[in-house]
């Protein structure tokens, strides 16, 4: 998948193919804060010292061009590219070498700059070369005076050294392992073994370094070739957790930070995914089923939110036993895919009427019976998207995995995920058992390195954005985040749908982001907004 902030937003009318882009800004996951001392023996830089090229001199970044867009889309004209080569393992900084690819907007106003802004759009795995021109519109003068925005495309993704293990089935939503419609996961065990040692046997033992706390330690090198002594950071969904990782390893250089929708770092990424994901979605799905409800004159999918769940869950396991060809794509609608787009559909606010439609043509494709507006609407959600040039089909889910297996370890029982999912398919019906269902990292090598700790306390320079109905990070998720960090942070909770924030609805979320960016001055106490109407 890759939805970002603006993908889904723009993708009605135009934008990317949503069932292609499906769930990751979403995992958005996490890694278990522990071993922490052992992670700290371990890394080259702490907030304490210096990283190796403090001592040996910080490679600066040529700007120029950037690399050539997938056809249809569009960038800010004023960005800049560049690369920087950074270790591909810290321990060992004069070996192997591999290059980040980085962008500039130059925004900030003479007399009036504070430094930089790095961006990061979660995922795991999406590039972020062009968030500083999709960002900039949002953002008012009082923050672009003060800021360049930074956009950068993680280690080991699209023009940053990208990877790829070759996978049969290069999406990201291939690898979410729904459940047999009666239950059975015999053939996710053979999908994520076989997934697992393609990656071993393509890659081998390299994809280990590309993991969280390596990617940290690269947006530290960005801050050094950008001649920072400290860099500001917005992170969203999984970048939250790149951004508490960041914080935690180098907290002297950490100057004003926003995180939004976000991840618990006291999660191992198993248990974010089994703990948070089932109830992320039976919070937001009314939202959705609301909005299908007062259609049901056109749409007859159940006049209450409890109808429209029936009909979705036996449209569901209808699919599950038959699933139906897509007219004029090259798909058939399963079950699994059902859940995939309604999952990518339920991020953003704007597009729930375009998920009701879907839900309707999904019901009457099952029947082998759609109408001229389903069709429409099916050729808008199955439409193709072009890939960037150079990058790798499966480059997202390569990494996606290498981050998620890297970060930590997972349970290695196979039986054990057989009784988990058995129970959340009946705890979470709309999930199908599929958090707590096995995947590659049950069979992925050992982390290179223990899971990084993320501290409490520090700086008091953390602003957490997080809604109350967020089906990919749930709210509990970033009340979690905000416990973890302790004093250094601030949540600003609001009472909305959906998985941002910023830009969302919200004038009171829109306010304390601002206020915070641009003064420097946090909310004195948390806030709880509730300017949104409930849809």
């Amino acid at each position: 998948m890759t939805t970002t902030r603006s993908s889904l937003k723009r993708r009605f009318p135009g934008g990317r193919r949503v069932a292609a882009a499906l769930l990751v800004s979403t995992l958005a996951g996490t890694a278990l804060v522990a071993c922490g001392a052992g992670a700290q023996g371990a890394q080259p830089a702490r907030a304490s010292g210096g990283s190796a090229a403090d001592a040996t001199g910080a490679a600066e970044i040529t700007w120029g061009g950037c690399p050539a867009l997938a056809k249809g889309q569009t960038r800010d004209p004023r960005l800049a590219c560049g690369t920087l080569e950074v270790p591909l393992d810290y321990r060992h900084p004069g070996g192997t070498k591999i290059d980040v690819a980085v962008s500039r907007l130059a925004t900030a106003t003479p007399g009036k700059r504070r430094g930089v802004l790095l961006l990061n759009p979660g995922g795991p795995a999406l590039g972020g070369l062009d968030m500083p021109g999709t960002m900039a519109p949002t953002l008012p003068k009082s923050v672009l005076d003060r800021y360049d925005l930074i956009g950068f495309d993680p280690r080991g993704v699209e023009h940053s050294t990208p990877q790829s293990c070759g996978l049969k089935d290069p999406s990201v939503s291939g690898l979410f392992p729904y459940p047999a419609a009666d239950g059975s996961i015999t053939k996710n065990v053979a999908l994520a073994k076989a997934d697992a040692r393609q990656c071993a046997d393509t890659v081998g033992k390299d994809l280990r370094y590309y993991n969280t706390a390596n990617t940290a330690r690269d947006m530290d090198r960005i801050r050094q070739a950008l001649g920072e002594k400290k860099i500001s950071y917005w992170g969203q969904s999984y970048g939250t957790y790149l951004g508490a990782v960041y914080r935690s390893l180098f907290h002297n250089r950490t100057d004003r930070m926003i995180l939004e929708g976000n991840v618990d770092p006291t999660k191992v990424w198993a248990h974010q995914v089994s703990d948070t994901w089932g109830k992320g979605m039976a919070d937001r799905f009314p939202d959705a089923a609301r909005v299908a409800a007062a259609q049901d004159s056109t749409l007859h999918l159940g006049t209450s939110v409890a109808q429209v769940t029936r009909t979705y869950l036996a449209l569901a396991d209808r699919l599950d036993r038959t699933p139906a060809a897509v007219p004029g794509a090259s798909v058939s609608l399963d079950g699994a895919l059902l859940r995939n787009t309604t999952y990518a559909l339920l991020l953003h606010n704007e597009t729930l009427p375009v998920l009701a439609g879907f839900w309707k043509a999904a019901e009457d494709l099952s029947h082998d019976g759609t109408t001229a507006a389903d069709t429409a609407v099916l050729k808008e959600v199955f439409a193709d998207t072009p890939t960037s040039p150079g990058v790798p089909a499966d480059n997202q889910a390569t990494l996606f995995m290498a981050l998620t297996c890297g970060d930590a370890a997972w349970p290695h029982d196979v039986g054990g995920y057989a009784t988990r999912t058995t129970a959340d398919r009946l705890k979470w019906p709309l999930t199908a058992g599929m958090p707590a269902d096995i995947w590659a990292c049950a069979f992925w090598d050992k982390p290179v390195e223990p899971t990084v700790t993320v501290v409490p306390g520090g700086p008091r320079n953390t602003l957490i954005l997080q809604n109350r109905r967020d089906n990919a990070t749930p709210w509990e998720s970033g009340v979690g985040l905000h416990k973890a960090l302790g004093a250094g942070s601030v949540l600003v909770g609001v009472d909305n749908g959906g998985h941002y924030v910023y830009d969302a609805g919200s004038a009171c979320a829109d306010k304390a982001t601002v206020g915070y960016l641009s003064t420097g001055r946090l909310p004195a106490k948390d806030v709880h907004c509730t300017d949104v109407p409930r849809r």
